[in-house]
């Protein structure tokens, strides 16, 4: 099974962008963020015609993830499974940023989608959010790993985890994306037990998955590493490959962000 996240970057803005990969890529299944679109208002017959199973979590304008499946999708939920506690303080479920289904294949897998807060500016509520979200973060993984069974936490996480993961590390110290508690936040999830899919694979750096759209970032390469694939032990024993489908970003009307992709054994 070939799985791919993918930050559209606005679904309907980059529509013909996002069918073209699809048919040229051809994963089996797409976890989508920033879709930009309420549910009622998402494209999916584009996809169902496509041969996808579509299920979305969408806001208007802003946010948004969704999962595209050429399995059976099952158990759907929508929103980190606190969201019975938004509105007490410390937790809002307002944004659309978390899915997650079982994909049925082979075997089952547990897939979980999300678009991680920015946080920026720094420090300021927009961080303390982003801090918040990741704890809660931290409870989800915690309990998918206590079921000791396939699963994946995967997408534009907003989290740069090392120096070697920006082109620039220095011009990111003061960012979000690169605070000591940030980073901080990522390993303790990763430290649970979960595999960091493309560090797995690949090391070394000149590997990216966001470029800028200002001063050419990209023909540059100068990026930075933001999506990606956390694994349980029983999804990483299944692990056959991870890369990232840099050359996406160099097509007609691209997102800032690329594929990543892993291939399991499912």
């Amino acid at each position: 099974m070939k799985i791919a996240t993918f930050n559209i970057n606005g679904v309907k803005a980059r529509i013909g962008a996002l069918t073209d990969w699809l048919e040229t890529s051809q994963p089996d299944v797409a976890l989508l963020q920033e879709i930009k679109s309420v549910d009622e208002g998402f494209p999916r017959e584009v996809f169902e015609d496509m041969g996808y199973n579509v299920e979305t979590h969408g806001q208007k304008g802003f946010n948004g993830v969704a999962i595209l499946s050429k399995f059976p999708l099952e158990d759907v939920v929508r929103g980190l499974p606190d969201a019975q506690g938004a509105g007490r303080e410390g937790v809002d479920d307002e944004e659309a940023r978390w899915i997650e289904a079982t994909v049925v294949g082979e075997k089952a897998i547990r897939i979980c989608g999300l678009y991680l807060p920015n946080g920026n500016p720094a420090p300021g509520p927009k961080y303390d959010y982003k801090l918040r979200w990741m704890e809660r973060l931290y409870a989800r993984a915690k309990t998918l790993l206590e079921r000791e069974e396939p699963a994946l936490m995967a997408g534009d996480y907003n989290i740069i985890p090392q120096a070697v993961d920006a082109k620039r590390p220095d011009a990111w110290r003061d960012d979000a994306l690169f605070r000591p508690e940030s980073r901080a936040a990522f390993r303790r999830i990763e430290n649970l037990g979960f595999t960091e899919a493309f560090r797995a694979r690949v090391q070394g750096d000149d590997h990216y998955s966001f470029w800028d759209y200002q001063a050419g970032a990209y023909d540059r390469n100068d990026g930075i590493r933001i999506d990606h694939f956390l694994l349980t032990p029983q999804c990483a024993d299944l692990l056959k490959d991870c890369w990232i489908e840099a050359d996406v970003r160099g097509r007609e009307k691209p997102s800032d962000h690329v594929p990543v992709w892993i291939d399991i054994a499912a």
